[in-house]
């Protein structure tokens, strides 16, 4: 097995927690590789079907973690999804589930367009803290982490916060 120099990061949360803005800063403060899993599955056409419900593609999971496979053994990746339990509990040296007030998080969807079931659906996951419980079940409890994800300051704290962990870890590792 091949040390890792780098550490992976896995930001997981309800869709229009922040994940994607807070994923890209990231990666350009700490130098790690951005994945953002949605975007991969429609390059590669990683999907398995279609949710009418929904009005959206379902990911095939097996495809993904296939095709991230050798990425991650590198080490060095900052993956951001929605969903968490299908991974590799191996890949993730330390998991950030975002959480968002509802009120907050409706309007994100609502300016999304989401409507009717999928933006009830979203926000009451949400509220059952659905992710977070995932993630808990999914990885180690020590490297699962909850952060608040509400208006920029919270963006600025939890990216400073990261940063110092990704740094600590590098000299800790290397």
């Amino acid at each position: 097995m091949k040390i890792m120099v780098r550490p992976n990061i896995l930001l997981t949360g309800t869709p229009g927690v922040g994940k994607t803005t807070l994923g890209k800063e990231l990666a350009q403060r700490t130098g790690l590789a951005y994945v953002n899993v949605g975007d991969l599955a429609k390059e590669g056409q990683l999907f398995d079907g279609f949710d009418e419900e929904y009005q959206c593609p379902v990911l095939d999971e097996d495809r993904v973690v296939d095709e991230l496979e050798d990425k991650m053994s590198d080490g060095g990746v900052i993956v951001d999804y929605h969903g968490c339990d299908f991974f590799p509990e191996r890949w993730f040296h330390i998991v950030f589930v975002l959480r968002t007030d509802n009120t907050n998080l409706y309007s994100r969807l609502e300016s999304r367009g989401y409507t009717g079931k999928k933006l009830q659906d979203n926000v009451q996951c949400e509220i059952f803290q659905s992710i977070y419980e995932e993630a808990m079940e999914a990885y180690d409890q020590e490297i699962v982490h909850q952060l608040p994800s509400n208006d920029p300051e919270d963006m600025e704290r939890n990216l400073e916060k990261i940063t110092q962990w990704v740094e600590q870890w590098m000299k800790d590792h290397n």
